[in-house]
């Protein structure tokens, strides 16, 4: 679990240089540059009496010398020919830097957060690239504003310094080799140790430490490679740490006694290499919940927290991919899951109990909540008094909660005929997040909630009295960002005028500048396009409501499809550059992604995956069709396995784009799946398919974006990003290059780009600002020419 205060670094330093930028003078035209070649080295591979070849399967030989040696050149080749191109665009890309820099919030400090008597955060000191953990307690600080005030912790009044510094991160990258970047950071349930794991860059895995916040020094023990859960123990005298394998598969769960000398025990070793297994703590920490999970089954045992050594207690099991949750409260357990219902799949998370001492073997689950389609639960968030829910009404995602404990024994009960409250919400909620939310005894839960025209809400929501506080949001009106705490935030409460409506209703009826909505200066609208099968997608467009009719009509489509995730249709401050200039945001929400049930999740995967890309197609034939965007000026954009979606669908359609970006894309799943490089879990191959089954196979090799590259086909001009260290190899990206220049036809105007990210550039939002300005420079320099 993260902290919610963690965030990436950016130093006031280098944006002060840039607030004294002036515009570089446009350099002479330059020739032409050519596209570099990439060396053909033929390879035929074999499968289910399939036979292709490959001329480009040397790029990923990692272990080649000299193949590397080769990749080396021709990566430095890319990395010049991309200059070049972008070179007469070099006016446009500083301004469009300047611009997104500019938007990086000044306040650089995250939101605090309350757990029990202490605040905790994240800020930035003044010339260092990476945050400072500190703390400080709530009873000397209720009006805590920010980290400002006191500066840097000292309370001039009283002469008293009232911040604890608890980690340095820039003395972290000293231990790391100059490069910080957390993945897991837990402070015990007696506030007196933080566990944490850091990337070890050289090896290639997350390294455990431990800390004693009291002193500030790193613990013996503790100290283990290849972390990937923790969970605390013995109200935090105990930690419990899952460890993965060679091919980083979760595979055993250690306990270690901090300030032991005694060597770490271990608790569960899996030796099926289909098992993965993950732990968390209950909220109340009575419990350490361990899920194991397979293609085949899911399984969830409780370790006593207060005596782990005790040993593991099976508490539900199914014959299916599933996901479960477990939550202690009371002497109750309740299973929040979508595992199937009498051997029969189910499009919906739903809500068991059952009590914690039962003499049933094995044990039995009462459904709490009788599932309603028009009123679907997305998430549950548990406290001592209340149940927090996000619901979906008829697409809508809502927020409410009701009291605890629920109705046992007495047969389930319909969502809306329990005593919910509805906490208030802006317009056009395109996602609800839940916070960390430590503090199991306190009513006030925190949430994240994004729009496409509005920039995040870091919201506290009273639950016993339906009154919210803005913690922080982006005041994107007055280049600043508000971070409120305690009494000074009295001004942003605002009681919900609905607490007790019977039916959901968008609550915020006082007034919508409250969340720094932006919905006047930039429209958000929805239609739902027939797909290719009559299925209605859902289709997000955002534009500036000043945006002349006779303009252009600059669009961009973005589109994701896998996982069953959310598509991030969130606002993003780069964006703001596109909007202004007269671009339509477009967000296809196609089968394969999240927010619409597990079927909508299923009907996007494996040998449905072509759904997801006619989904796509059909939201971009739509945007033409009805004069949203003009006829070539539609570009596309895709990340990580949204980039596969993208690449496939320009395959099929490469006359719908002008433009596309991928960034560190999926394109070479034939090869990936049957031969990976980099370890992949079983929801990959749920997900694209299974290589052994004839028929995952037979689809894959159909929408491979690699594999149907289209010969003697004009291309949209195309910017690849990718890294040596992103999930998907560099070498994808630098295959499926070679391959689109190789048999399309070239055009100076269209190129087909590669371009290589530093490994910093995840952490660092000014560096990150630069990216996306190229991204943005290339699509401004590619579709309005």
């Amino acid at each position: 679990m993260r902290f919610l205060f963690r965030f990436p670094a950016v130093t006031r330093r280098k944006y002060l240089l840039l607030r004294h930028y002036k515009a570089a003078k446009k350099p002479p035209p330059l020739p032409t540059a050519t596209p570099p070649k990439a060396p053909k080295k033929p390879e035929n591979f074999s499968f289910h009496e399939v036979t292709w070849e490959d001329p480009y399967s040397w790029m990923a030989n990692l272990n080649d010398k000299v193949a590397m040696r080769h990749m080396d050149v021709y990566m430095e080749q890319e990395e010049k020919y991309t200059e070049a191109v972008m070179s007469d665009s070099e006016r446009i890309l500083n301004k469009l830097h300047f611009e997104m820099a500019s938007r990086i919030p000044f306040e650089l400090s995250t939101p605090p957060l309350r757990w029990g008597p202490w605040l905790y955060y994240r800020r930035v000191e003044e010339g260092k690239p990476y945050p400072v953990l500190c703390r400080r307690l709530a009873s000397l600080n209720d009006d805590f504003i920010s980290h400002k005030y006191p500066p840097a912790g000292f309370d001039f009044t009283t002469g008293k310094t009232i911040e604890q510094k608890l980690v340095d991160y820039n003395q972290e990258a000293e231990r790391f080799g100059g490069y910080a970047y957390e993945e897991l950071s837990e402070v015990s349930p007696n506030h007196q140790f933080l566990a944490y794991t850091m990337y070890d860059k050289d090896n290639g895995y997350f390294k455990l430490s431990v800390r004693n916040l009291n002193s500030g020094s790193l613990c013996s023990k503790p100290q283990a490679d290849r972390v990937s859960n923790l969970a605390w123990a013995k109200d935090g005298q105990a930690l419990l740490y899952v460890v993965t394998d060679q091919k980083m598969r979760p595979y055993r769960i250690y306990y270690s006694l901090i300030g032991s000398t005694d060597e770490d025990v271990l608790l569960l070793e899996e030796s099926d290499e289909n098992v993965h297994i993950s732990i968390r703590h209950t909220k109340d920490f009575k419990f350490v919940t361990v899920n194991t999970l397979s293609p085949t089954s899911s399984k969830v045992f409780l370790i006593n927290a207060a005596d782990p050594l005790s040993g593991l207690k099976l508490v539900w099991e199914c014959d299916a991919i599933a996901h479960c949750v477990i939550e202690h409260h009371r002497g109750y357990l309740y299973l929040f899951t979508d595992a199937p219902k009498g051997g029969q799949s189910v499009d919906y998370h739903y809500l068991l109990c059952s009590p914690e001492e039962t003499h049933s073997n094995p044990r039995k689950w009462e459904e709490i909540i009788v599932n309603d389609p028009d009123l679907v639960i997305e998430d549950v968030d548990f406290s001592d008094k209340y149940l927090a829910l996000i619901v979906r009404e008829n697409r809508n995602f809502q927020l409410c909660s009701v009291g605890l404990p629920l109705p046992f024994g007495k047969g389930p009960v319909k969502l809306r005929k329990l005593d919910l409250q509805y906490l208030s919400l802006p317009k056009h909620v395109c996602q609800i997040s839940p916070g960390p939310n430590y503090d199991f005894f306190s009513p006030v839960m925190r949430f994240i909630i994004s729009s496409p025209v509005m920039p995040d809400a870091v919201v506290d929501y009273d639950l016993a009295t339906c009154k919210w506080n803005i913690i922080q949001q982006q005041n994107m009106l007055h280049d600043r960002t508000r971070i409120l705490y305690g009494t000074n935030s009295a001004s942003a409460s605002v009681e919900s005028s609905n607490a007790k409506y019977s039916c959901p209703v968008n609550a915020n009826l006082e007034d919508d500048h409250l969340w720094n909505d932006l919905s006047e200066f930039y429209a958000c609208e929805q239609y739902f396009v027939p797909s290719f099968d009559g299925v209605p997608i859902p289709l997000t467009i955002v534009f500036a409501r000043d945006n002349n009719p006779k303009d252009e009509k600059p669009g961009i489509l973005l589109g994701h499809g896998a996982y069953g995730e959310l598509l991030d249709k969130r606002w993003r401050s780069e964006f703001k550059s596109l909007l202004d200039r007269g671009w339509v945001i477009a967000y296809a929400d196609v089968r394969g992604g999240g927010g619409y049930g597990k079927k909508w999740h299923h009907d996007g995967r494996r040998t449905k995956k072509h759904n997801s890309i006619n989904d796509y197609i059909s939201c971009a034939k739509f945007l033409i069709e009805k004069d949203i965007v003009n006829e070539n000026k539609l570009a596309a954009w895709g990340y990580s396995a949204g980039g596969l979606l993208v690449a496939a669908a320009v395959n099929r359609s490469p006359d719908l784009f002008r433009a596309a970006v991928l960034k560190v894309p999926f394109l070479d799943p034939t090869n990936t799946l049957l031969y990976p490089i980099l370890p992949l879990v079983a929801d990959d191959y749920e997900e694209f398919g299974y290589p052994g089954d004839l028929d995952d196979f037979l689809a894959i090799r159909e929408y491979s974006p690699y594999d149907n590259v289209q010969k003697d086909v004009l291309y949209p001009a195309v910017l690849v990003s990718s890294s040596f260290n992103t999930r998907f190899g560099v070498w994808e990206a630098a295959k499926w290059v070679a391959r689109v220049r190789d048999l399309s036809i070239y055009d100076p105007k269209r190129p087909i780009l590669l371009n290589l990210t530093t490994d910093i550039v995840e952490e660092n939002r000014y560096l990150q600002s630069k990216e996306s300005a190229l991204e943005v420079a290339f699509l401004i320099k590619t579709v309005e020419s």
